[in-house]
Formats: structure tokens, C-alpha cells, sequence
């Protein structure tokens, strides 16, 4: 079975697709290529069984409300409060709040934070899957939205400063081979910690398996006509053996 993780920038320059195959006893890391495109991308997701993507699969739902009644100049305005409490509702996915709860941290805001630029680019990227797989933003289906920094931070230790340096990449490398010696890096190994984004394509990779085998903080039904719409953080759950 293969399962991919897509570490998505802006441009291809700074995105990376990494490609797990599984089997019962071990999994192999088939695939890792940097300067992914679209197409490279539509190519993978065609061929694996699922594909986690880093990156917001859409936006606050009371946040597009608000924009399309703020463009409405012809209406007379409601005034209203911009104040702290409004930008909070308005910055946040419900996903959002729920990996706060879990995880102590909040995940970078699609509607204000620098993420907007790479969730255009994925909007996109989505529109294209479309036709030719039904995509579930929710994480139903083949396309999955992952968080590669809190999946690290679930199954390894002391992970600060990893983006930035190699070294913390190498040891961290050396402690996933320790915890799960029947993950084979092959040649890929070097890349890893060469570039954070291929890194992290290969914990985007982890985490869609987590959420395949039903591993994941999936929404509650409450919550499940949300994340159709805003998607869905899948977070890991378990250690790194279950993932087998």
C-alpha cells in the first residue's frame, strides 16, 4: 500500500512529496523529490492509496461569511465590534481550536498568518484532484489535511529547532530508526537532513498512514459538516508501531 505526505509551499520551490510503501511487517520509503509541482503531485496522488497534505484545506467558515458581507457596500452596516474576541473567532478554524486542546499550540491561522499564500496554491492543487477523485476535507477519503510538526512532537523526543538545523534533523532521524527499525530511509536518509521540507514530507507520510488505519483525532459528528467545509487536522494517535 502506498501512502504519501505533501509538504506544500507557495511554489514548488519549497515543496516536497515523500511516498511510504506498507506492507504487515515493515514499510519502505519508495519516493522523496523536492521542487514538487502540481503535476508531480496529481501524478502521486493518482497512484497511492492516500495522500496527507501540510496545509489548510480551507477557511474559517465565519470568517468567509464576514468577508462576503463586508464586500456588500450596498447594505447599510450593523456596527459591530472588531475587538480581540472577534479576530480570535474569525483567525481559527475549528480544527484549529481542536489541535490547541490536544496539542497546548495553535497551528498557523489560513485567514491571517503567512499560510494564506500556500492555501490558495492548494485551494488549487484541490480543484484539480477534484476531477478526478472525490476530495473529503474532512479526511474521509484519499486526501487528508496532517500537521508533520505535532505528529514529530507526538512520537519523538526534545523536537526544538528542527526546521532550522540539521543536526537536530540527523539526531531526530537516528531516534525514528531506534523507535522504528522496520521503517527502511534507504538512500533518502541524506535528504532528510539536507532539507526540512523533506522532512517533513516524510512525517506528512507517517501521519496519512495514521489516519488510514484510523489512528487519528478524526471529527466527532458534531464537528464532521465543519471540517467538510474548513478541513480537518488529522493528529496521530499511538505509538509508531501501530502504524504496521
Amino acid at each position: 500500500m502506498l501512502i504519501a505526505g505533501l509538504d506544500l509551499a507557495a511554489e514548488p520551490k519549497g515543496t516536497a512529496i515523500a511516498v511510504i510503501d506498507w506492507d504487515s511487517k515493515k514499510a519502505r520509503l519508495v519516493s522523496l523529490d523536492l521542487g514538487a509541482d502540481d503535476d508531480l503531485a496529481l501524478r502521486i496522488a493518482l497512484d497511492v492509496e492516500k495522500i496527507g497534505i501540510d496545509c489548510a484545506l480551507g477557511w474559517p467558515m465565519e470568517f468567509v461569511s464576514f468577508l462576503n458581507e463586508h464586500q456588500d457596500v450596498s447594505a447599510k452596516p450593523t456596527p459591530f465590534d472588531g475587538g480581540l474576541e472577534l479576530r480570535r473567532r474569525l483567525a481559527h478554524r475549528e480544527t484549529d481550536r481542536s489541535v490547541r486542546e490536544i496539542t497546548g499550540k495553535w497551528p498557523l491561522s489560513v485567514s491571517t498568518d503567512r499560510l494564506g499564500m500556500t492555501a490558495i496554491r492548494c485551494a488549487g492543487l484541490l480543484s484539480v484532484f477534484g476531477a478526478h477523485f472525490d476530495v473529503d476535507r474532512s479526511g474521509g477519503g484519499k486526501v487528508v489535511e496532517v500537521y508533520p510538526g505535532a505528529a514529530l512532537r507526538h512520537w519523538l523526543v526534545e523536537t526544538s529547532g528542527y526546521r532550522n538545523s540539521a543536526i537536530v534533523r540527523a539526531r531526530l532521524i537516528e531516534q525514528l530508526r531506534g523507535l522504528a527499525p522496520w521503517l527502511d530511509l534507504g538512500s533518502f536518509q541524506e535528504l532528510m537532513v539536507e532539507s526540512c521540507d523533506a522532512f517533513d514530507s516524510v512525517f506528512a507520510a507517517l501521519a496519512a498512514r495514521a489516519a488510514e488505519r484510523g489512528l487519528s483525532n478524526a471529527p466527532n459528528p458534531t464537528q464532521l459538516p465543519i471540517a467538510k467545509v474548513e478541513g480537518w487536522i488529522h493528529l496521530p494517535k499511538g505509538e509508531l508501531e501501530a502504524l504496521l
